[in-house]
């Protein structure tokens, strides 16, 4: 399996990466993608890749959460890094409005900003993706309508957390997206029963967004990447899939993507 979206460089981990990421390698993943999210997770996710290079593969980017009144500092540092080395994507980039609007127009510069780093650099983004607390502010639907306004055919990548509707993910689907599938498939009330059944396993990756959102039966405690394979499950469950045929498809997605 490939992980597509973890955060194992956060500090809920200090204490047992190693185990962590031994567990993980139990169940057979192969690779861990990690999203930066700003200036501070940079040393710390770069440690992990020296640490375990075949292992653990960064990515770089400016997360719509830390988007604040210096923004431009922060993608100074991101353009600048993609400048000296390779990363596997742009990421995670995107927008938010669930914890606060006061920057909306800033985390729109800063996306738009990040998709031309993606066209200059030629590689796949990592979107994050999150509405308003009462949904009266879609991301997902803004976030696709500045992808199309940008209007690159090539631009390419992952809503990743995707918890939206059955429409919603066919107009992601239809700009070449893939949606990245976690625990929320396994949450009761996550919507995703209604979305999952009526799709192809060619428009989805795995992944768990440690140490957030645990699937059941963790939800609400620390996640972590071997419980991927929770999410393996509960997918093939809700596609009426083979586990095996599952995890083999949603790895080549993951593959060809940053191919």
């Amino acid at each position: 399996m490939i992980e597509t979206h973890a955060h194992i460089y956060d500090e809920q981990f200090k204490e047992d990466i190693d185990a962590m990421l031994a567990r993980a390698s139990t169940v057979g993943v192969k690779e861990i993608w990690m999203p930066n999210c700003n200036s501070e997770t940079i040393e710390g996710m770069l440690t992990l890749e020296e640490e375990n290079p075949d292992f653990c593969k960064p990515m770089m980017g400016l997360h719509p959460c830390y988007v604040k009144a210096d923004y431009q500092e922060e993608l100074n540092l991101v353009r600048s890094w993609l400048e000296k080395r390779s990363f596997k994507m742009i990421g995670e980039i995107g927008l938010d409005f669930y914890w606060d609007l006061t920057f909306v127009k800033e985390q729109e510069d800063a996306f738009l900003a990040q998709l031309a780093l993606a066209k200059k650099h030629n590689i796949p983004i990592c979107i994050h993706s999150r509405n308003s607390k009462k949904n009266e502010h879609n991301a997902i639907i803004r976030c696709c309508e500045l992808i199309e306004e940008f209007g690159w055919k090539g631009l390419r990548g992952i809503f990743h957390c995707f918890s939206g509707n059955l429409e919603e993910a066919k107009r992601v689907i239809s700009l070449k997206f893939l949606l990245g599938i976690g625990g929320v498939a396994t949450f009761k009330n996550g919507g995703l029963d209604k979305v999952l059944p009526y799709l192809s396993l060619e428009n989805i990756v795995l992944e768990t967004d440690s140490p957030y959102l645990a699937p059941v039966p963790h939800r609400g405690k620390r996640n972590e990447v071997s419980y991927i394979d929770l999410v393996a499950d509960r997918v093939a469950f809700l596609m009426t899939k083979e586990k095996e045929e599952v995890i083999s498809r949603t790895s080549k997605n993951a593959v060809k993507l940053i191919s």
